[in-house]
C-alpha cells in the first residue's frame, strides 16, 4: 500500500473528508433540508415540482399490504426499476429490462418471478437497504432507455454523469461506468470506472478503476478517452438549476442520458464522495474558493455556467 505525502495533497488543492463535512457541507447544507435528498421519493416530487426531467413515476408501495399489488401496478409495462426511497450505495435496486407473457428478466436475463418482486417489496418496506435500517417505500419508475452513444462503456449498468454543485455552479464532473466487477453498478467503491470529464466540453480527460489509471474499459476494451458526454450544455444546465429546487449549497447531482428524452435526473446527494478528484487528477479546493471569492452575489444558471465554463474548463 502506498501513502500520499499531506503536503503534496494540499499543494494540488485535494480536499479530504473532514474539511468537505465542516467547510462545505457542514457550512453549506441545512440539515432540515438532508431529507428532501435522502429520500428519493421526495427528490422526484420536487424535481417533478419544478418541472426538472427526471424518469416517471409508475407507483409507490408504502404498505406492507400493497406488495401483493406489484404485478397489478406494473401491467403493461414493459421494463421498470423497483428502488428503496431511502437506499444508498446502489443497494436494492432490482431493474427489469423486459416483460415477456408475465414474466420478468434482469439485464443479465435472470428471470425473476412475481413472488420474487413481491418479497423484494416487502424487504425495502421493512428497511432491509435503507440508510440506518428505517421502515422505507419502493418506489416504482419507468426504465431508462440506454442512449446507444454510450455503447460499450459501461457492462450491462447504465452510466450515470455526476456534477458537483456549489453554490449553483458546476464545478466538477465524472462519468461512471458500470463493469462486470462492480455487478452493473456505478459505485466506484464497488469496481465501476470513473471518468473526469472537461467541465467545459464534456471530453473524458482521464479515467481510473480502483483508484488507478485506466485506459481501457475492463470489459469492453473500448478507448474510454475517446468519449465525449453528448447534451452536455443541457447537462449543466439540469444539475444547476437543482441548486434552487434543493436549497443546498453543495451537492452531487447524479444523471443519465435517456434516448428518447435526454438528459434525466436520478438523485441528488448532500454528501458527494471526494473520488471525483481522482478521476479528475484535480482538487476540488481552488474551483470551491474560487466560487466562495463571489461573495454572497447571486446569478441566473446562464451565468453561472458560463463562469464555470470559462474558469474550470481545460484544466
Amino acid at each position: 500500500m502506498t501513502f500520499c505525502n499531506p503536503f503534496s495533497l494540499r499543494r494540488r488543492g485535494i480536499m479530504g473528508m473532514n474539511q468537505r463535512n465542516i467547510d462545505y457541507i457542514g457550512r453549506y447544507n441545512p440539515r432540515k433540508l438532508y431529507k428532501q435528498v435522502d429520500d428519493k421519493l421526495i427528490t422526484k416530487q420536487l424535481a417533478l415540482k419544478d418541472k426538472i426531467a427526471t424518469p416517471a413515476l409508475i407507483s409507490v408501495i408504502k404498505e406492507q399490504h400493497e406488495v401483493a399489488q406489484v404485478n397489478q401496478r406494473v401491467l403493461g409495462q414493459q421494463g421498470f426499476c423497483i428502488k428503496p426511497a431511502q437506499g444508498s450505495g446502489g443497494k436494492g435496486i432490482l431493474v427489469i429490462t423486459k416483460v415477456e407473457n408475465g414474466r420478468y428478466f434482469k439485464p443479465s436475463g435472470e428471470e425473476v418471478s412475481g413472488t420474487d418482486m413481491e418479497r423484494h417489496c416487502s424487504n425495502i418496506l421493512a428497511g432491509l437497504f435503507s440508510l440506518g435500517g428505517k421502515n422505507d417505500v419502493a418506489v416504482i419508475e419507468a426504465l431508462i432507455k440506454f442512449d446507444p452513444v454510450f455503447e460499450g462503456y459501461s457492462f450491462e449498468g447504465v452510466p450515470d454523469i455526476r456534477l458537483i454543485i456549489f453554490k449553483g455552479f458546476p464545478v466538477m464532473g465524472m462519468l461512471r461506468l458500470s463493469t462486470a466487477a462492480s455487478d452493473g453498478k456505478a459505485n466506484l467503491h464497488q469496481g465501476a470506472v470513473g471518468v473526469g470529464v472537461d467541465i467545459a466540453t464534456g471530453q473524458a480527460i482521464r479515467a481510473v478503476q480502483h483508484d488507478l489509471p485506466v485506459n481501457l474499459h475492463p470489459d469492453t476494451q473500448k478507448d474510454l478517452l475517446q468519449m465525449k458526454v453528448p447534451h452536455w450544455e443541457r447537462l449543466l444546465y439540469l444539475a444547476s438549476g437543482c441548486y434552487e429546487m434543493s436549497g443546498l449549497g453543495y451537492l452531487g447531482t447524479d444523471m443519465v442520458l435517456d434516448s428518447e428524452r435526454g438528459p434525466l435526473l436520478l438523485e441528488l446527494n448532500a454528501r458527494p464522495g471526494l473520488a471525483i478528484q481522482i478521476a479528475n487528477d484535480q482538487g476540488l479546493l481552488p474551483r470551491l474558493q474560487k466560487v466562495e471569492s463571489l461573495g454572497d452575489q447571486t446569478f441566473a444558471v446562464e451565468e453561472r455556467i458560463r463562469m464555470a465554463k470559462e474558469w474550470f474548463g481545460n484544466q
